[in-house]
C-alpha cells in the first residue's frame, strides 16, 4: 500500500503546486469567453477525452449548449463558437487536426496542455498551461502515465464551472434539475 499512498500524495501535491503557479489571467480570459459564448465544443483523446466529456456534462448542467466533437449528433462548428481541446502533449494528431479546422471556420480555440510550445499551444487563441506529466513521460512518477495532467485538468475545469456558477448565481438545484433522470 506504500505506492498507493505515494501516488495519492503526488496527485494532491501536483494540484497544490499548480494552484501556486496558475496563470490567473489566462483562466480569467477562459471564464470570460465561457460567460459570453452561445455554443461550446470540446475535444480530447483517451483520458483527455474523458476529462472534456466531464467538463461538457458540467457545462450542460449549468445551462450551456455544449457538444463533444466526434459524437454523431453534433451540429457544425461556426464562426465565433468556442472550441476547447485538451491534449497533454499538444501534439495528438486528431487534436491538432480539430484545432486547425476550428481555426479555419473562425471558431475561438482554447487549448489546455502541459506543452505551451506544442503545435496546439502555438495555434490556440488562448492556451491554458496545466501542470502534469503527459504521454511524453517527462519524469518518473508514482501516479500512472498521464494521471497528474488528467486529474489536474479535471480539477481546473470543475473549478471553472464553480466560478461560472458563482458569477451566474446558480446553485446545485440547477444541476439537479438538469441532471439525468433516466439512468
Amino acid at each position: 500500500m506504500e505506492r498507493l499512498f505515494k501516488s495519492l500524495e503526488e496527485i494532491a501535491e501536483n494540484i497544490s503546486k499548480y494552484r501556486q503557479i496558475l496563470r490567473v489571467k489566462e483562466v480569467e480570459h477562459f471564464v470570460d469567453l465561457l460567460m459570453n459564448t452561445k455554443r461550446v465544443f470540446v475535444y480530447g483523446v483517451g483520458r483527455s477525452g474523458l476529462m472534456v466529456k466531464a467538463f461538457a456534462q458540467r457545462l450542460m448542467h449549468v445551462g450551456y449548449e455544449v457538444y463533444v466533437i466526434g459524437e454523431t449528433i453534433n451540429p457544425s462548428v461556426k464562426k465565433g463558437d468556442l472550441v476547447v481541446v485538451v491534449s497533454g502533449s499538444g501534439e495528438t494528431t486528431s487534436s491538432v487536426c480539430i484545432g486547425r479546422k476550428a481555426k479555419e471556420v473562425g471558431a475561438i480555440l482554447v487549448v489546455l496542455t502541459s506543452h505551451p510550445e506544442s503545435t496546439l499551444g502555438r495555434m490556440a487563441d488562448l492556451m491554458i498551461y496545466v501542470l502534469g506529466k503527459t504521454k511524453l513521460v517527462e519524469k518518473e512518477t508514482y501516479a500512472p502515465f498521464t494521471t497528474l495532467f488528467d486529474i489536474t485538468t479535471m480539477a481546473l475545469l470543475d473549478s471553472i464551472v464553480s466560478e461560472i456558477m458563482g458569477r451566474k448565481g446558480i446553485d446545485e438545484s440547477v444541476i439537479m434539475e438538469m441532471h439525468a433522470n433516466v439512468e
